[in-house]
């Protein structure tokens, strides 16, 4: 798997190089980096440099295979990474097949029912704290919504250096669990 960048862009190119060895083999056609400043989500909109709207570290583009990351994050390599991680299983999601993604459901829906609290990332953590039972009962919107960030964000904290983080709030035992997730599907190349 290959990631583009412009030409002048050689600390986030070794940064990604190095994250990527650390992940298991992605395979798929290449990905595009992009660095704004200031990036801000809006009614769907990805903005830069502007007051409207939440900020955010990063989005990403599935059809145009583009990842844009606010360019703070090249001056805090861990959280570089632990971003970049995130995005990149943002592809992997999508190309995983409803298999993987419904067993990955049922490890959050196990742990919902025995009262897992706190997630591996806030973007997860922000879409659990909006869910209802019915929610997972009917795999609402909502709740494949969740299902994809919190895959994403324990990506991010299994691959990336980061080994704490404000945003770490699931407790070790379900961390273990879904480590074993992972391990599952270990050894695969993963699609993007």
């Amino acid at each position: 798997m290959r990631i583009r960048l412009a030409k002048n862009e050689s600390q986030a190119r070794e940064l990604a190089a190095q994250l990527l060895r650390r992940l298991p083999k992605l395979d798929g056609a290449p990905l595009e980096l992009r660095f704004r400043r200031a990036l801000r989500a809006s009614q769907g909109r990805l903005l830069e440099d502007g007051s409207a709207g939440m900020p955010v570290h990063a989005a990403s583009f599935l059809r145009k295979r583009v990842i844009v990351l606010d360019g703070e994050l090249l001056r805090r390599r861990q959280e570089f990474e632990r971003i970049l991680a995130h995005e990149l299983f943002h592809f992997v999601w999508l190309r995983l097949g409803n298999p993987l993604r419904w067993s990955f459901e049922r490890q959050l829906a196990n742990e919902a029912a025995r009262g897992a609290r706190g997630e591996l990332g806030w973007s997860a953590e922000l879409r659990k704290r909006g869910l209802e039972r019915q929610d997972r009962e009917t795999r609402s919107r909502r709740w494949r919504e969740y299902a994809c960030e919190s895959f994403c964000d324990t990506a991010a904290w299994l691959f990336s250096r980061r080994r704490r983080h404000d945003e770490f709030t699931l407790a070790r035992r379900w961390r273990e669990e879904r480590r074993r997730w992972f391990g599952s599907i270990a050894g695969r190349v993963l699609r993007i």
